[in-house]
């Protein structure tokens, strides 16, 4: 078995055992990105100096005596995450040249576990987007399929782990981001209750909605990277001082008795081969002991256009501060103020982008306020209750995590309404704060499919225990797309 087929937990045994060094297993690693990455363009930046640097230091810890599961194991940032003396572009030309002077608190419990950075991810301008289409530094593409996109915004790190081009990755889900390309790329993501993760050093997109996460090949590896990263920050207004429990040890509990509602909003309009993969894997589940019944949420539907008013409105405010002044592009020979402003922003930020601010600006302005954005917040209150009642009856909600499998790269990305529908299945627990997993449940015409489990606020532990059990019955998650085991 060659190393980047290995789980964290292996290579972290191996790295003990002294078969191999964290400066080598890292090599081995930065040898992959340089052979597939150009066909992926799955990196905007590869840090390789400084991950060789890192791994020396992980190597010398752990020969201190010093133990960790990830001292020593390389990983992919998400380029939206701010890293000390490294380019951090969020996808765009207007922080194209934009070095970060601090490291994100994702980014500094990461380095404080011995973790190596390997580079930074490719993604959606500022995370705006469903496909990784968006991205300044152009699309990435799907391992499965290099002619599909691989999912969006975090599209880059979900490409890396299943081209295992690393271990594992960070990411952001403000709508779907973590789980969306998870289920195209046939890898596992979660998105952690709202809170649980700090934001800060965190590229805003929308403030209310934006949580980061991991992918990994594993709910078991997922677990060992979302440990090293969940808990109380003060840094972070929206930070919730709750314990973090250790997710690893509770990964392998009974699911005997566990109670699993399939969402029947999710399930109505479900495309026959993607309810079959769904229906297959709630047998497994009730195989495993689990009981399963069908809940409604009705409001769910009206997630989409809930979220496409409240998310443009807030990314209309957060990227305000992107003016050419204080950082970031500036346009060239401005005349005044004005031209400076208006040029900086028109040829620094993509048409997404603008799309989205012109929206938010518009649903925030004083005519439309109350009509719109206040109505849009009464909705996602709805929403928000309505989940609540369901876990009065279930313990885990389930169903589809996309409605289709990868698509082209170009086929969506003219019909902005046509590639928001992606996000169907997972707006609904963004809007509700609540967390969430993905993880590959079988094929559509040779492309992965990925099933959803929503659980309560803080139920991360619980959601990684179903979904590991599941992957212990189960082999999808250990199929890799053809040239890439």
């Amino acid at each position: 078995m060659t190393w980047h087929a290995r789980s964290i937990a292996e290579l972290a045994n191996a790295l003990e055992r002294r078969e191999l060094s964290s400066v080598e297993l890292t090599r081995h690693f930065l040898e992959r990105i340089g052979a597939l990455n150009g066909a992926l363009n799955a990196l905007i930046t590869v840090t390789a100096e400084r991950a060789l640097a890192e791994a020396a230091v992980a190597d010398r810890r752990r020969a201190a005596g010093e133990r960790g599961p990830l001292l020593g194991i390389p990983l992919i940032h998400k380029d939206i995450f701010c890293t000390d003396g490294v380019r951090t572009s969020c996808g765009s030309r207007m922080l194209d040249n934009f070095v970060a002077p601090y490291d994100a608190t994702v980014v500094a419990r990461l380095k404080a576990a011995g973790a190596v950075m390997l580079g930074k991810a490719n993604m959606d301008e500022f995370a705006m987007g469903s496909s990784n289409e968006t991205s300044f530094y152009g699309p990435v593409h799907n391992p499965w399929d290099l002619d599909k996109v691989p999912g969006g915004s975090s599209g880059g790190s979900a490409a890396a782990v299943a081209a295992r081009l690393a271990p594992f990755s960070t990411g952001t889900d403000t709508g779907g981001s973590i789980r969306q390309p998870a289920a195209l790329s046939g890898i596992t993501g979660i998105k952690p209750t709202y809170g649980r993760v700090s934001r800060y050093g965190m590229i805003a997109f929308a403030s209310s909605l934006d949580q980061a996460g991991v992918f990994a090949r594993s709910a078991a590896d997922a677990a060992i990277a979302l440990g090293a990263i969940a808990g109380f920050d003060p840094r972070d207004s929206t930070s919730v001082d709750v314990p973090v429990p250790d997710y690893a040890a509770t990964l392998d509990g009974p699911l005997a008795g566990l109670r699993i509602g399939l969402v029947k909003e999710f399930s109505e309009a479900l495309e026959p081969r993607n309810g079959a993969l769904i229906a297959a894997a709630l047998d497994v589940f009730r195989s495993l002991g689990a009981k399963t019944t069908t809940v409604s949420l009705p409001s769910l539907p009206l997630s989409v256009p809930t979220y496409y008013v409240v998310a443009p409105a807030e990314c209309s405010s957060n990227l305000s501060r992107f003016d050419g002044v204080r950082f970031g592009y500036r346009c060239t020979d401005p005349k005044d103020l004005r031209d400076l402003y208006e040029r900086s922003r028109g040829e620094g930020f993509g048409a997404e982008v603008k799309r989205r601010i012109m929206t938010g600006t518009y649903v925030l302005s004083a005519g439309y306020f109350d009509a719109y954005y206040l109505k849009a917040q009464k909705v996602r209150q709805l929403i928000a209750g309505e989940f609540g009642a369901a876990f009065q009856q279930v313990d885990l909600l389930i169903g589809p995590t996309t409605p289709t499998p990868a698509f082209g790269i170009g086929a969506k990305i003219d019909d902005p309404v046509t590639m928001y529908l992606n996000d169907i299945y997972t707006i609904g627990a963004n809007l509700a704060g609540l967390p969430a997993i993905s993880a590959p449940c079988g094929f559509v015409e040779g492309l992965p499919m990925g099933v959803q489990l929503i659980g309560p606020p803080f139920s991360e532990g619980r959601l990684l225990n179903a979904v590991h059990r599941y992957q212990l019955a189960t082999d999808w998650h250990d199929r890799a797309a053809p040239g890439y085991a």
